[in-house]
């Protein structure tokens, strides 16, 4: 779990470095494999608070702190990857992203300002603090998938 851990934050750290470039991939496929590496990543983290949270896994304080400190974090970064020309390839997205890319945008926002809010729980300790938390970030992220996912 800490080799997970470290791994997931130097990944993080690397994503980071690279920030100037986000806006620039080379090709198409480069940013949808950057946005889908971010997701996994994001979705891996968050996915082991949810477990916690829904009694699938055991309750262990530090790792849900830690899990959703990196989710907070890596929620950030695909979203400089929905850009013009990434809409075709091996991508679930959905059309309308580009067609409605407002409320798109709305909608990470809220995933992201519901990761914030996960983190500040997960600082808390408390299980039952978390499991609202992370039923906030569940109901964002379906939102997002039932509007924009195939």
């Amino acid at each position: 779990m800490k080799t997970l851990a470290r791994t997931l934050l130097i990944t993080a750290a690397t994503l980071l470095v690279c920030a100037p470039t986000w806006a620039q991939f080379a090709k198409a496929e480069d940013a949808i494999k950057y946005r889908k590496s971010a997701l996994f990543v994001m979705q891996q983290n968050f996915g082991r608070v949810a477990a916690m949270a829904a009694g699938k896994a055991p309750f262990d304080a530090k790792v849900a702190l830690d899990s959703a400190t990196n989710a907070e974090f890596v929620a950030k970064l695909p979203w400089a990857a929905f850009g013009e020309g990434t809409d075709k390839g091996d991508t679930k997205a959905k059309p309308e992203i580009w067609l409605d890319k407002p409320k798109f945008n709305d909608y990470a926002d809220k995933m992201q300002a519901e990761m914030a809010k996960l983190s500040v729980a997960a600082k808390t300790g408390n299980l039952d603090t978390i499991k609202v938390a992370v039923g906030g970030v569940g109901g964002t992220c379906k939102s997002c998938h039932d509007a924009f996912r195939q």
